[in-house]
């Protein structure tokens, strides 16, 4: 498919486990074609991930711009930190090195970020002000952060400590599956995680997405922040959407 409207763009999601892509309508934040997905590729070096992404632009026979969220901040089109993906991605272009693989302009996001600028443009944080956080579970645990809608990037708070373990450590939904964990027993620590992010941010509203989000009511009774806490409405495709936002933002004068 060749990008012949501006406002198709292509957005692709890389995460721990899995590697996720799907045009985008960025006028409305609709998929426009059916999701691809494919195995993150172990260890998640450079390389072999963006053999990956390329195989999805592949798929999509794309030639514009792409966005792709990733899971570690974004400093400079550069990864700082990372926990989920192979360490050889630390300190790497990573725009450069998808946009070599891939042939096309790619614009890289943090994945969490690209998450909460769907639900802030198109979902659950829609029209609403004050302070706002989005929390993803899933491999690990994203947060981002939006203060009257404006974005503070790259926030990392899946990594705070509770108990002395990072949070994604005790809460992430891989540890659910893993540790086999009832929705109740999960939900408690998620509320626990969610109580320490309350008591350093004060937010208005959290909002829970990743693909648990689609499970809220299991889980969401047993959230006791002052906060109100609701699931996103674009679930596990947040990131796709947002990470095509942030590269449609990219063109704008």
């Amino acid at each position: 498919m060749r990008n012949q409207n501006a406002h198709l763009i292509l957005g692709i999601d890389v995460g721990g486990s899995g590697v996720k892509g799907a045009v985008v309508d960025v006028r409305k934040g609709t998929l426009v074609t059916d999701r691809y997905r494919l195995k993150t590729p172990g260890p998640g070096d450079p390389k072999s991930v963006a053999q990956v992404v390329a195989r999805i632009v592949r798929h999509f026979v794309w030639r514009g711009p792409v966005g792709c969220g990733m899971p570690g901040p974004i400093k400079h089109g550069r990864i700082p930190v990372l926990s989920n993906l192979d360490k050889a991605w630390i300190g790497v272009d990573v725009a450069e090195v998808y946009s070599k693989a891939c042939g096309c302009r790619v614009t890289v996001i943090n994945d969490a970020d690209a998450a909460g600028l769907a639900e802030m443009r198109f979902g659950a944080g829609k029209k609403r002000d004050g302070v706002v956080v989005l929390t993803t579970f899933g491999t690990g645990i994203g947060t981002a952060v939006f203060v009257d809608k404006r974005l503070v990037p790259n926030t990392e708070f899946g990594q705070m400590e509770i108990n002395g373990k990072p949070a994604e450590v005790r809460a992430s939904a891989r540890v659910r599956k893993a540790r086999d964990l009832s929705w109740k027993a999960w939900g408690e620590r998620v509320n626990t995680y969610l109580l320490a992010l309350e008591n350093v941010l004060w937010p208005d509203l959290i909002i829970v997405g990743g693909g648990v989000s689609r499970k809220a009511s299991r889980f969401l009774p047993r959230i006791t922040t002052k906060a109100e806490v609701i699931p996103a409405k674009f679930r596990n495709e947040a990131g796709i959407v947002g990470a095509a936002l942030a590269a449609a933002s990219r063109d704008k004068p």
